[in-house]
């Protein structure tokens, strides 16, 4: 079958399995392990942007979408990693508990969160979702069936956690849950009109929980970077609603000629000058904050059969400015300006070998597939690395392993851990044999 992760892009011939258990999926490895010249990978929900969820054999893990157990005392819950986080917010989130770290959409799988190791809005404060799992189960290339943490097979924990499904199938984890006292968040929004100033806005609000900017990437001059930046803290009016479901959908892919710059400039526009009031506290529900595009079923359809790449980068603090401003203004020169223009802060790294967040500031755009993007993206990846960056493996879909290698130092070490536990004899994607892994 032709399969494709969200971005569309690219397209692979596929033999999709769909494993019901955990005796099922080793029964599976068994018959891989059979035959010849086999790779196979994981895979949750689809969320990933390009190809590192892509296989000749993919191993589906949404069958595996259980509650296990749950302490009320610590938040720790227990649970089978094809579950979403969609899942657990709306049984937890009514009980006064919300998810530590959550990324920009809620229909991702845990094991596929562990497998990205994603960020939310707060990494600066509370770091990456791996950080909040005490514990994981993994299903070795071998049939082996080990459990994983920060001082257990800690190894393979810490390559497992950022990993891309490349050590073996992540079957459960036990994660900690944060307490809240209301489903809604008191959110503030700040509008900036340059880079210079979104980047003093976030460094004056580092206290804040959540802080994320929408930036319009086709605004040039005095003006590039001009952003608005929408800081969060949960609410503590003890209300709770009922998480609502998606309304809208996408029924139909859209012709990519209606995704232009004029297009873009104007929604971006009125975008940027939508009323606010200054320093007005504004109280929304969680969901709209935190995963706005959730409420648009089939979003991706919107940029055409084709699909669209998400470029997403991070560049250390020293470098952050000058280098964001050097991208931005390529973008809006070529014209390739994207709706969805996200600038985050992050905090330190953490020990994942492929984690991607570093202390610094990331930025993340959408652009539809055409011809000319991937040697555009090579343009951008000059800036990046000239300035110590690196890209998200989750959203990449053409990186080169040049770039890759020069930019994510503990990637030997995950090579030589695959060896190790012969996760090399089958678990490969198409993104781990184009990065050399």
């Amino acid at each position: 079958m032709k399969m494709h992760s969200w971005g569309r892009y690219p397209v692979s011939d596929t033999t999709l399995e769909a494993p019901r258990t955990q005796e099922d999926f080793t029964q599976h490895l068994a018959a891989l392990r059979g035959s010849d010249d086999v790779q196979a990978i994981a895979r949750g929900m689809g969320r990933s942007y390009g190809d590192s969820a892509l296989s000749p054999t993919v191993l589906a893990t949404k069958r595996l979408d259980s509650f296990i157990a749950f302490d009320e005392s610590s938040g720790l819950l227990r649970c089978a990693a094809g579950l979403t986080l969609d899942a657990i917010l709306q049984v937890f989130m009514p009980r006064g508990w919300f998810l530590a770290v959550v990324p920009g959409t809620r229909y991702v799988s845990v094991g596929g969160a562990i497998a990205s190791d994603v960020h939310g809005k707060n990494h600066h404060v509370d770091g990456t979702f791996c950080e909040h799992i005490t514990e994981l189960k993994l299903l070795l290339a071998s049939g082996e069936l080990v459990s994983c943490s920060r001082t257990q097979n800690a190894a393979l924990f810490h390559a497992t956690c950022a990993g891309m499904g490349l050590t073996g199938v992540v079957l459960e984890a036990t994660l900690r849950l944060r307490r809240i006292h209301s489903s809604a968040i008191e959110q503030r929004t700040i509008r900036t009109n340059s880079l210079e100033e979104t980047f003093e806005k976030f460094e004056e609000n580092l206290d804040c929980t959540y802080s994320v900017a929408w930036l319009d990437c086709l605004a040039t001059g005095q003006n590039t970077g001009r952003s608005l930046l929408f800081l969060g803290e949960h609410a503590d009016d003890e209300k709770f609603i009922t998480p609502g479901k998606r309304t809208i959908a996408v029924p139909f892919s859209s012709p990519s000629f209606l995704l232009n710059r004029y297009s873009m400039g104007l929604f971006n526009n009125l975008y940027f000058h939508k009323p606010i009031r200054a320093g007005q506290i504004q109280r929304i529900e969680a969901f709209q904050y935190f995963f706005p595009l959730d409420s648009i079923q089939h979003w991706n359809r919107l940029y055409g059969r084709q699909g669209f790449l998400q470029y997403q980068c991070v560049i250390p603090d020293e470098g952050a400015l000058e280098g964001m401003r050097k991208i931005l203004n390529m973008v809006s020169a070529a014209g390739k300006g994207s709706f969805l223009s996200v600038l985050k802060k992050f905090g330190p790294a953490n020990q994942n070998l492929l984690s991607f967040p570093m202390q610094g500031y990331t930025l993340a755009m959408d652009f539809k597939f055409e011809k000319s993007i991937l040697a555009f993206f090579d343009e951008m990846d000059r800036v990046v690395a000239d300035h110590g960056g690196r890209l998200y493996l989750a959203k990449d879909a053409r990186m080169s392993a040049a770039f890759f290698q020069s930019s994510y130092p503990h990637w030997e070490r995950m090579r030589e851990l695959r060896r190790e536990f012969s996760a090399d004899s089958i678990f490969h994607s198409l993104q781990s044999q184009r990065l050399g892994l």
